[in-house]
Protein backbone atom coordinates (compact mmCIF):
# COMPACT_ATOMS: atom_id res chain seq x y z
CA UNK A 1 0.00 0.00 0.00
CA UNK A 2 1.48 3.29 -1.11
CA UNK A 3 1.89 6.11 1.39
CA UNK A 4 1.01 9.76 0.83
CA UNK A 5 4.69 10.53 0.19
CA UNK A 6 5.07 7.72 -2.35
CA UNK A 7 1.87 8.68 -4.17
CA UNK A 8 2.77 12.33 -4.50
CA UNK A 9 6.27 11.46 -5.72
CA UNK A 10 5.26 8.89 -8.35
CA UNK A 11 5.75 9.72 -12.05
CA UNK A 12 2.41 8.70 -13.57
CA UNK A 13 3.58 9.53 -17.10
CA UNK A 14 5.32 6.13 -17.15
CA UNK A 15 1.89 4.53 -17.43
CA UNK A 16 1.13 6.26 -20.72
CA UNK A 17 4.64 5.47 -21.98
CA UNK A 18 4.04 1.81 -21.17
CA UNK A 19 0.64 2.00 -22.87
CA UNK A 20 2.30 3.29 -26.03
CA UNK A 21 4.75 0.38 -25.95
CA UNK A 22 1.92 -2.13 -25.58
CA UNK A 23 0.00 -0.52 -28.44
CA UNK A 24 3.10 -0.84 -30.62
CA UNK A 25 3.42 -4.46 -29.55
CA UNK A 26 -0.17 -5.07 -30.65
CA UNK A 27 0.65 -3.73 -34.13
CA UNK A 28 3.73 -5.98 -34.29
CA UNK A 29 1.64 -9.04 -33.37
CA UNK A 30 -0.82 -8.05 -36.10
CA UNK A 31 2.02 -8.05 -38.63
CA UNK A 32 3.23 -11.43 -37.39
CA UNK A 33 -0.28 -12.87 -37.62
CA UNK A 34 -0.63 -11.69 -41.22
CA UNK A 35 2.79 -12.99 -42.19
CA UNK A 36 2.16 -16.35 -40.50
CA UNK A 37 -1.18 -16.73 -42.23
CA UNK A 38 0.33 -15.93 -45.62
CA UNK A 39 3.56 -17.91 -45.38
CA UNK A 40 2.64 -20.86 -43.14
CA UNK A 41 -1.05 -21.40 -42.44
CA UNK A 42 -2.19 -21.18 -46.07
CA UNK A 43 0.14 -24.02 -47.03
CA UNK A 44 -2.16 -26.49 -45.26
CA UNK A 45 -5.32 -25.00 -46.72
CA UNK A 46 -4.61 -25.66 -50.41
CA UNK A 47 -4.73 -28.84 -52.53
CA UNK A 48 -0.99 -29.42 -52.70
CA UNK A 49 -0.68 -30.91 -49.23
CA UNK A 50 -3.23 -33.54 -48.20
CA UNK A 51 -3.43 -36.50 -45.87
CA UNK A 52 -3.00 -37.11 -42.16
CA UNK A 53 0.11 -34.98 -41.84
CA UNK A 54 -1.66 -32.09 -43.57
CA UNK A 55 -4.62 -32.39 -41.23
CA UNK A 56 -2.37 -32.48 -38.15
CA UNK A 57 -0.28 -29.57 -39.39
CA UNK A 58 -3.35 -27.52 -40.27
CA UNK A 59 -4.75 -27.92 -36.73
CA UNK A 60 -1.47 -26.79 -35.16
CA UNK A 61 -1.02 -23.94 -37.62
CA UNK A 62 -4.52 -22.74 -36.84
CA UNK A 63 -3.82 -22.71 -33.10
CA UNK A 64 -0.63 -20.70 -33.60
CA UNK A 65 -2.35 -18.22 -35.94
CA UNK A 66 -5.11 -17.65 -33.43
CA UNK A 67 -2.51 -17.23 -30.67
CA UNK A 68 -0.96 -14.38 -32.65
CA UNK A 69 -4.41 -12.82 -32.88
CA UNK A 70 -4.96 -13.40 -29.17
CA UNK A 71 -1.62 -11.77 -28.38
CA UNK A 72 -2.66 -8.75 -30.45
CA UNK A 73 -6.01 -8.46 -28.64
CA UNK A 74 -4.38 -8.88 -25.24
CA UNK A 75 -1.73 -6.26 -25.97
CA UNK A 76 -4.39 -3.77 -27.10
CA UNK A 77 -6.37 -4.41 -23.92
CA UNK A 78 -3.29 -3.94 -21.70
CA UNK A 79 -2.59 -0.62 -23.44
CA UNK A 80 -6.18 0.49 -22.86
CA UNK A 81 -6.05 -0.60 -19.20
CA UNK A 82 -2.81 1.33 -18.66
CA UNK A 83 -4.41 4.49 -20.10
CA UNK A 84 -7.46 3.99 -17.88
CA UNK A 85 -5.18 3.56 -14.87
CA UNK A 86 -3.31 6.75 -15.72
CA UNK A 87 -6.55 8.71 -16.01
CA UNK A 88 -7.97 7.34 -12.75
CA UNK A 89 -4.72 7.65 -10.78
CA UNK A 90 -4.32 11.24 -12.00
CA UNK A 91 -7.87 12.11 -11.00
CA UNK A 92 -7.51 10.55 -7.55
CA UNK A 93 -4.11 12.15 -6.94
CA UNK A 94 -5.61 15.51 -7.89
CA UNK A 95 -8.27 14.87 -5.27
CA UNK A 96 -5.53 14.29 -2.69
CA UNK A 97 -3.93 17.57 -3.72
CA UNK A 98 -7.25 19.40 -3.35
CA UNK A 99 -7.78 17.99 0.15
CA UNK A 100 -4.29 19.12 1.12
CA UNK A 101 -4.86 22.60 -0.33
CA UNK A 102 -8.19 22.95 1.48
CA UNK A 103 -6.59 21.84 4.74
CA UNK A 104 -3.86 24.46 4.40
CA UNK A 105 -6.51 27.10 3.69
CA UNK A 106 -8.15 26.03 6.96
CA UNK A 107 -5.01 26.85 8.94
CA UNK A 108 -3.53 23.35 8.88
CA UNK A 109 -0.09 22.21 7.85
CA UNK A 110 0.46 18.94 6.00
CA UNK A 111 3.83 17.22 6.19
CA UNK A 112 5.49 15.34 3.34
CA UNK A 113 4.34 12.14 5.08
CA UNK A 114 0.72 13.32 5.03
CA UNK A 115 0.26 14.08 8.73
CA UNK A 116 -2.02 17.04 9.50
CA UNK A 117 -1.57 19.47 12.38
CA UNK A 118 -2.95 22.85 13.33
CA UNK A 119 -0.54 25.49 11.99
CA UNK A 120 0.16 27.77 14.95
CA UNK A 121 2.71 29.73 12.88
CA UNK A 122 -0.19 31.53 11.21
CA UNK A 123 -1.40 32.94 14.54
CA UNK A 124 -0.40 36.40 15.62
CA UNK A 125 0.97 36.91 19.12
CA UNK A 126 -2.41 37.58 20.72
CA UNK A 127 -4.11 34.62 19.03
CA UNK A 128 -1.24 32.32 19.91
CA UNK A 129 -1.43 33.40 23.58
CA UNK A 130 -5.17 32.70 23.56
CA UNK A 131 -4.53 29.28 21.96
CA UNK A 132 -1.81 28.37 24.46
CA UNK A 133 -4.04 29.15 27.45
CA UNK A 134 -7.37 27.85 26.17
CA UNK A 135 -7.84 24.02 26.37
CA UNK A 136 -11.12 24.27 24.45
CA UNK A 137 -9.37 26.10 21.62
CA UNK A 138 -6.65 23.44 21.54
CA UNK A 139 -9.21 20.62 21.54
CA UNK A 140 -11.12 22.30 18.73
CA UNK A 141 -7.89 22.56 16.71
CA UNK A 142 -7.09 18.89 17.37
CA UNK A 143 -10.56 17.82 16.24
CA UNK A 144 -10.26 19.93 13.10
CA UNK A 145 -6.88 18.37 12.32
CA UNK A 146 -8.31 14.91 12.91
CA UNK A 147 -11.11 15.69 10.46
CA UNK A 148 -8.66 16.75 7.76
CA UNK A 149 -6.52 13.68 8.49
CA UNK A 150 -9.56 11.48 7.96
CA UNK A 151 -10.32 13.15 4.62
CA UNK A 152 -6.72 12.86 3.47
CA UNK A 153 -6.50 9.21 4.54
CA UNK A 154 -9.71 8.47 2.65
CA UNK A 155 -8.35 10.12 -0.51
CA UNK A 156 -5.10 8.14 -0.23
CA UNK A 157 -7.07 4.91 0.40
CA UNK A 158 -9.12 5.54 -2.75
CA UNK A 159 -5.98 5.69 -4.87
CA UNK A 160 -4.60 2.56 -3.21
CA UNK A 161 -7.89 0.82 -3.97
CA UNK A 162 -7.56 1.87 -7.60
CA UNK A 163 -4.01 0.51 -7.66
CA UNK A 164 -5.22 -2.83 -6.31
CA UNK A 165 -8.10 -2.77 -8.80
CA UNK A 166 -5.58 -2.30 -11.61
CA UNK A 167 -3.72 -5.44 -10.48
CA UNK A 168 -6.99 -7.42 -10.32
CA UNK A 169 -8.09 -6.21 -13.77
CA UNK A 170 -4.67 -6.92 -15.28
CA UNK A 171 -4.56 -10.44 -13.83
CA UNK A 172 -8.00 -11.15 -15.27
CA UNK A 173 -7.12 -9.65 -18.64
CA UNK A 174 -4.01 -11.78 -19.25
CA UNK A 175 -5.58 -15.05 -18.09
CA UNK A 176 -6.21 -17.72 -20.71
CA UNK A 177 -9.86 -18.49 -19.93
CA UNK A 178 -10.38 -21.20 -22.56
CA UNK A 179 -8.70 -24.52 -21.67
CA UNK A 180 -9.88 -26.03 -24.96
CA UNK A 181 -8.23 -23.57 -27.35
CA UNK A 182 -5.18 -25.77 -27.93
CA UNK A 183 -2.91 -24.02 -25.45
CA UNK A 184 -2.29 -24.16 -21.73
CA UNK A 185 -1.75 -20.72 -20.24
CA UNK A 186 -1.72 -19.07 -23.64
CA UNK A 187 -2.91 -15.62 -24.61
CA UNK A 188 -6.42 -14.45 -23.74
CA UNK A 189 -8.15 -14.52 -27.12
CA UNK A 190 -11.55 -13.44 -25.79
CA UNK A 191 -10.59 -10.21 -24.07
CA UNK A 192 -13.36 -8.46 -22.15
CA UNK A 193 -13.08 -4.98 -20.71
CA UNK A 194 -13.26 -4.48 -16.96
CA UNK A 195 -17.00 -4.58 -16.13
CA UNK A 196 -16.72 -2.34 -13.07
CA UNK A 197 -17.18 1.43 -13.40
CA UNK A 198 -13.67 2.15 -12.08
CA UNK A 199 -10.51 0.44 -10.88
CA UNK A 200 -11.31 1.62 -7.37
CA UNK A 201 -14.65 -0.21 -7.56
CA UNK A 202 -12.87 -3.29 -8.93
CA UNK A 203 -10.86 -3.55 -5.72
CA UNK A 204 -13.74 -2.71 -3.38
CA UNK A 205 -15.82 -5.47 -4.97
CA UNK A 206 -13.23 -8.09 -3.98
CA UNK A 207 -13.27 -7.42 -0.23
CA UNK A 208 -16.48 -8.56 1.40
CA UNK A 209 -16.07 -7.87 5.14
CA UNK A 210 -17.23 -10.06 8.03
CA UNK A 211 -20.36 -9.32 10.05
CA UNK A 212 -23.77 -8.17 8.84
CA UNK A 213 -23.31 -4.55 9.90
CA UNK A 214 -19.93 -4.27 8.18
CA UNK A 215 -21.31 -5.94 5.06
CA UNK A 216 -24.27 -3.55 4.95
CA UNK A 217 -21.96 -0.53 5.25
CA UNK A 218 -19.60 -1.94 2.58
CA UNK A 219 -22.56 -2.59 0.28
CA UNK A 220 -23.81 0.98 0.61
CA UNK A 221 -20.34 2.27 -0.22
CA UNK A 222 -20.28 0.61 -3.64
CA UNK A 223 -21.31 2.11 -6.97
CA UNK A 224 -24.84 1.09 -8.11
CA UNK A 225 -23.36 -0.67 -11.17
CA UNK A 226 -20.91 -2.60 -8.98
CA UNK A 227 -23.80 -3.76 -6.83
CA UNK A 228 -25.65 -4.89 -9.95
CA UNK A 229 -22.69 -6.97 -11.11
CA UNK A 230 -22.13 -8.55 -7.70
CA UNK A 231 -25.82 -9.28 -7.20
CA UNK A 232 -25.92 -11.16 -10.48
CA UNK A 233 -22.71 -13.09 -9.77
CA UNK A 234 -23.21 -14.00 -6.11
CA UNK A 235 -26.62 -12.75 -4.99
CA UNK A 236 -27.47 -15.60 -2.62
CA UNK A 237 -24.09 -15.42 -0.91
CA UNK A 238 -24.33 -11.65 -0.46
CA UNK A 239 -27.90 -11.76 0.88
CA UNK A 240 -26.81 -14.34 3.42
CA UNK A 241 -23.81 -12.17 4.34
CA UNK A 242 -26.10 -9.24 5.16
CA UNK A 243 -26.28 -6.72 2.31
CA UNK A 244 -29.93 -6.02 3.20
CA UNK A 245 -29.26 -5.55 6.91
CA UNK A 246 -30.51 -2.22 8.30
CA UNK A 247 -28.16 0.53 9.41
CA UNK A 248 -30.65 1.81 11.98
CA UNK A 249 -28.99 1.91 15.41
CA UNK A 250 -31.53 0.71 17.95
CA UNK A 251 -31.31 1.51 21.66
CA UNK A 252 -33.62 0.40 24.46
CA UNK A 253 -36.16 3.09 25.29
CA UNK A 254 -35.64 2.77 29.06
CA UNK A 255 -33.57 0.98 31.69
CA UNK A 256 -36.27 -1.57 32.46
CA UNK A 257 -35.89 -2.98 35.95
CA UNK A 258 -32.48 -1.41 36.48
CA UNK A 259 -29.17 -3.06 37.32
CA UNK A 260 -28.90 -6.86 37.24
CA UNK A 261 -28.32 -8.94 40.39
CA UNK A 262 -27.92 -6.06 42.81
CA UNK A 263 -30.29 -7.31 45.55
CA UNK A 264 -30.57 -10.51 47.55
CA UNK A 265 -33.67 -12.63 46.75
CA UNK A 266 -36.35 -13.05 49.39
CA UNK A 267 -38.86 -15.84 49.92
CA UNK A 268 -41.40 -13.78 47.97
CA UNK A 269 -38.95 -13.50 45.07
CA UNK A 270 -38.67 -17.28 44.98
CA UNK A 271 -42.45 -17.43 44.77
CA UNK A 272 -42.31 -14.92 41.86
CA UNK A 273 -39.81 -17.26 40.21
CA UNK A 274 -42.08 -20.31 40.61
CA UNK A 275 -44.99 -18.35 39.16
CA UNK A 276 -42.88 -17.22 36.18
CA UNK A 277 -41.85 -20.82 35.53
CA UNK A 278 -45.51 -21.85 35.61
CA UNK A 279 -46.39 -19.05 33.15
CA UNK A 280 -43.68 -20.27 30.78
CA UNK A 281 -45.02 -23.83 30.96
CA UNK A 282 -48.54 -22.54 30.48
CA UNK A 283 -47.50 -20.74 27.30
CA UNK A 284 -46.43 -24.05 25.80
CA UNK A 285 -49.73 -25.62 26.89
CA UNK A 286 -51.85 -22.87 25.31
CA UNK A 287 -49.81 -22.80 22.10
CA UNK A 288 -48.07 -19.49 22.75
CA UNK A 289 -44.66 -20.99 22.10
CA UNK A 290 -42.93 -17.67 21.39
CA UNK A 291 -44.09 -16.17 24.69
CA UNK A 292 -42.95 -19.32 26.48
CA UNK A 293 -39.61 -19.29 24.72
CA UNK A 294 -38.92 -15.67 25.63
CA UNK A 295 -39.92 -16.19 29.26
CA UNK A 296 -37.66 -19.24 29.47
CA UNK A 297 -34.80 -17.18 28.03
CA UNK A 298 -35.45 -14.51 30.67
CA UNK A 299 -35.37 -17.15 33.40
CA UNK A 300 -32.20 -18.63 31.90
CA UNK A 301 -30.56 -15.35 33.04
CA UNK A 302 -27.82 -15.37 30.38
CA UNK A 303 -28.75 -11.90 29.15
CA UNK A 304 -27.72 -12.92 25.63
CA UNK A 305 -29.65 -11.35 22.70
CA UNK A 306 -32.48 -13.46 21.29
CA UNK A 307 -33.38 -13.79 17.62
CA UNK A 308 -37.04 -13.27 16.74
CA UNK A 309 -38.79 -15.35 14.06
CA UNK A 310 -40.05 -12.46 11.93
CA UNK A 311 -41.35 -14.76 9.18
CA UNK A 312 -43.66 -16.38 11.72
CA UNK A 313 -44.77 -13.00 13.07
CA UNK A 314 -45.67 -11.93 9.53
CA UNK A 315 -47.80 -15.03 9.20
CA UNK A 316 -49.47 -14.72 12.61
CA UNK A 317 -50.04 -10.97 12.91
CA UNK A 318 -52.10 -9.24 10.21
CA UNK A 319 -51.46 -5.88 11.84
CA UNK A 320 -47.72 -6.36 11.40
CA UNK A 321 -48.26 -7.22 7.73
CA UNK A 322 -50.22 -3.98 7.37
CA UNK A 323 -47.40 -2.08 9.09
CA UNK A 324 -44.86 -3.46 6.62
CA UNK A 325 -47.14 -2.52 3.70
CA UNK A 326 -47.27 1.04 5.03
CA UNK A 327 -43.47 1.23 5.17
CA UNK A 328 -43.36 0.33 1.46
CA UNK A 329 -46.30 2.51 0.42
CA UNK A 330 -44.84 5.59 2.09
CA UNK A 331 -41.47 5.17 0.38
CA UNK A 332 -42.08 3.41 -2.94
CA UNK A 333 -42.22 6.55 -5.11
CA UNK A 334 -38.99 7.91 -3.61
CA UNK A 335 -37.24 4.55 -3.82
CA UNK A 336 -38.33 4.05 -7.43
CA UNK A 337 -37.03 7.48 -8.38
CA UNK A 338 -33.69 6.79 -6.68
CA UNK A 339 -33.32 3.59 -8.68
CA UNK A 340 -34.23 5.23 -11.99
CA UNK A 341 -31.88 8.15 -11.34
CA UNK A 342 -29.00 5.71 -10.75
CA UNK A 343 -30.00 3.78 -13.89
CA UNK A 344 -29.90 6.98 -15.95
CA UNK A 345 -26.50 7.99 -14.57
CA UNK A 346 -25.18 4.54 -15.54
CA UNK A 347 -26.21 5.10 -19.16
CA UNK A 348 -29.66 3.47 -19.17
CA UNK A 349 -28.18 0.14 -20.24
CA UNK A 350 -26.72 -1.49 -17.11
CA UNK A 351 -28.35 -3.10 -14.10
CA UNK A 352 -28.08 -0.94 -10.99
CA UNK A 353 -28.88 -1.65 -7.34
CA UNK A 354 -29.71 1.03 -4.74
CA UNK A 355 -29.92 0.17 -1.00
CA UNK A 356 -33.00 1.57 0.76
CA UNK A 357 -34.30 1.70 4.31
CA UNK A 358 -37.46 3.10 5.87
CA UNK A 359 -37.59 5.15 9.04
CA UNK A 360 -37.91 3.05 12.20
CA UNK A 361 -41.18 3.51 14.08
CA UNK A 362 -42.68 2.19 17.29
CA UNK A 363 -45.57 -0.26 17.00
CA UNK A 364 -47.30 -2.98 19.07
CA UNK A 365 -48.06 -6.52 17.93
CA UNK A 366 -51.78 -7.35 17.96
CA UNK A 367 -51.85 -11.16 17.98
CA UNK A 368 -52.06 -12.60 21.51
CA UNK A 369 -48.92 -14.69 21.23
CA UNK A 370 -46.67 -11.94 19.90
CA UNK A 371 -48.20 -9.31 22.14
CA UNK A 372 -47.26 -11.49 25.12
CA UNK A 373 -43.87 -12.45 23.63
CA UNK A 374 -42.74 -8.99 22.49
CA UNK A 375 -45.48 -6.37 22.67
CA UNK A 376 -44.31 -2.88 21.72
CA UNK A 377 -41.20 -2.67 19.56
CA UNK A 378 -39.32 -0.70 16.89
CA UNK A 379 -39.68 -1.81 13.29
CA UNK A 380 -38.57 -0.82 9.80
CA UNK A 381 -37.99 -2.21 6.32
CA UNK A 382 -34.60 -2.45 4.61
CA UNK A 383 -33.60 -3.78 1.23
CA UNK A 384 -32.59 -2.75 -2.27
CA UNK A 385 -34.13 -1.44 -5.46
CA UNK A 386 -32.93 -3.18 -8.62
CA UNK A 387 -33.36 -1.56 -12.03
CA UNK A 388 -32.67 -3.68 -15.12
CA UNK A 389 -32.89 -2.84 -18.82
CA UNK A 390 -36.15 -4.20 -20.25
CA UNK A 391 -36.52 -6.02 -23.55
CA UNK A 392 -39.11 -3.41 -24.56
CA UNK A 393 -36.67 -0.58 -23.88
CA UNK A 394 -38.29 0.33 -20.58
CA UNK A 395 -36.38 -0.28 -17.31
CA UNK A 396 -37.83 -2.79 -14.85
CA UNK A 397 -37.87 -1.67 -11.22
CA UNK A 398 -38.24 -4.12 -8.32
CA UNK A 399 -37.78 -4.06 -4.56
CA UNK A 400 -36.23 -6.83 -2.47
CA UNK A 401 -36.85 -6.15 1.20
CA UNK A 402 -36.94 -7.58 4.69
CA UNK A 403 -38.90 -6.53 7.77
CA UNK A 404 -36.83 -5.80 10.87
CA UNK A 405 -37.88 -5.70 14.54
CA UNK A 406 -36.06 -4.61 17.72
CA UNK A 407 -37.10 -4.67 21.37
CA UNK A 408 -35.86 -5.16 24.92
CA UNK A 409 -37.40 -7.90 27.04
CA UNK A 410 -37.76 -6.00 30.29
CA UNK A 411 -40.23 -4.95 32.96
CA UNK A 412 -41.20 -1.36 33.77
CA UNK A 413 -42.44 -0.30 37.20
CA UNK A 414 -46.02 0.91 37.18
CA UNK A 415 -47.14 -1.49 34.44
CA UNK A 416 -48.63 -4.97 34.46
CA UNK A 417 -48.95 -7.88 32.05
CA UNK A 418 -51.84 -10.27 31.50
CA UNK A 419 -50.67 -13.79 30.71
CA UNK A 420 -52.64 -16.73 29.25
CA UNK A 421 -55.33 -17.85 31.64
CA UNK A 422 -56.04 -14.28 32.74
CA UNK A 423 -53.11 -14.10 35.16
CA UNK A 424 -52.29 -10.43 35.79
CA UNK A 425 -48.76 -9.85 37.03
CA UNK A 426 -47.29 -6.44 37.97
CA UNK A 427 -44.10 -5.65 36.06
CA UNK A 428 -42.43 -4.71 39.33
CA UNK A 429 -42.73 -8.32 40.53
CA UNK A 430 -41.29 -9.74 37.31
CA UNK A 431 -38.56 -7.10 37.46
CA UNK A 432 -37.58 -8.32 40.92
CA UNK A 433 -36.26 -11.50 39.30
CA UNK A 434 -33.82 -9.39 37.26
CA UNK A 435 -32.72 -7.32 40.24
CA UNK A 436 -32.10 -10.39 42.37
CA UNK A 437 -30.25 -12.36 39.67
CA UNK A 438 -32.94 -15.03 39.27
CA UNK A 439 -33.56 -13.90 35.68
CA UNK A 440 -32.03 -11.36 33.29
CA UNK A 441 -33.46 -8.95 30.75
CA UNK A 442 -32.17 -9.14 27.19
CA UNK A 443 -32.37 -7.59 23.73
CA UNK A 444 -34.47 -9.10 20.96
CA UNK A 445 -34.18 -8.52 17.25
CA UNK A 446 -34.87 -10.25 13.98
CA UNK A 447 -35.29 -9.88 10.24
CA UNK A 448 -37.62 -11.66 7.86
CA UNK A 449 -36.67 -13.63 4.80
CA UNK A 450 -36.41 -11.68 1.57
CA UNK A 451 -39.68 -10.52 0.04
CA UNK A 452 -40.11 -8.97 -3.42
CA UNK A 453 -42.37 -6.18 -4.65
CA UNK A 454 -42.78 -4.85 -8.19
CA UNK A 455 -42.23 -1.09 -8.00
CA UNK A 456 -43.72 -0.73 -11.50
CA UNK A 457 -47.02 -1.85 -9.97
CA UNK A 458 -49.37 0.98 -8.98
CA UNK A 459 -51.46 -1.25 -6.70
CA UNK A 460 -51.35 -0.88 -2.92
CA UNK A 461 -48.46 -3.06 -1.68
CA UNK A 462 -49.39 -6.23 0.16
CA UNK A 463 -47.14 -8.58 2.11
CA UNK A 464 -47.14 -12.29 1.36
CA UNK A 465 -45.55 -14.06 4.36
CA UNK A 466 -42.66 -16.37 3.46
CA UNK A 467 -43.24 -20.12 3.65
CA UNK A 468 -43.01 -21.26 7.27
CA UNK A 469 -42.19 -24.91 6.73
CA UNK A 470 -42.99 -27.02 9.80
CA UNK A 471 -45.06 -25.34 12.48
CA UNK A 472 -42.91 -26.69 15.25
CA UNK A 473 -42.86 -25.71 18.91
CA UNK A 474 -40.43 -23.93 21.19
CA UNK A 475 -38.26 -27.04 21.21
CA UNK A 476 -38.31 -27.62 17.46
CA UNK A 477 -34.76 -27.06 16.24
CA UNK A 478 -36.08 -26.09 12.81
CA UNK A 479 -37.32 -22.78 14.20
CA UNK A 480 -35.26 -19.70 14.90
CA UNK A 481 -31.83 -19.78 16.52
CA UNK A 482 -31.33 -22.69 18.90
CA UNK A 483 -28.14 -21.19 20.31
CA UNK A 484 -30.06 -18.85 22.57
CA UNK A 485 -33.06 -20.90 23.60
Amino acid sequence: MATYYEIMGTDLSKLTAAADDWATMAKDFDKLARAYEQDVRKISLGDTWVGLSADAGSARFDVTWKEYQGAQNEAKAVAELLRDAHAEFSRLRKKIEHVREDAVKSDMKVSEQGSVEFDTSKLNHGDYTAYAHDPDYQESARQAAAGWTEQLDAAVAALNDADEGFKVALASLIQDKNPLDGTVGGFNRDVESNPYPSLEETAKAQHIPKGKKAVAEWWRGLDPVTRGILLQEKGDELRKAGIMSPLYKWHAADEGSGAFNTEDPTAKDLWYLARAQAIAAGGDFTGENAASRNMEHYLGKSGEPLDLDIDRILKDDSGFRDDVSVHIAQNQDTWRRQGLDAFERAGNDRTVVVPVESKAVGRTFQSDEWFHAVGSHQQNVSGMVTVTPGADGKPKVSLDYQANVWDRYNWDAGKSATFPGGVVVPDSEMGRLHKTGLAQEFDMRGSSSTCTYDLDNDAQPTVDPPDQGREGTRGDVSRGDEENR
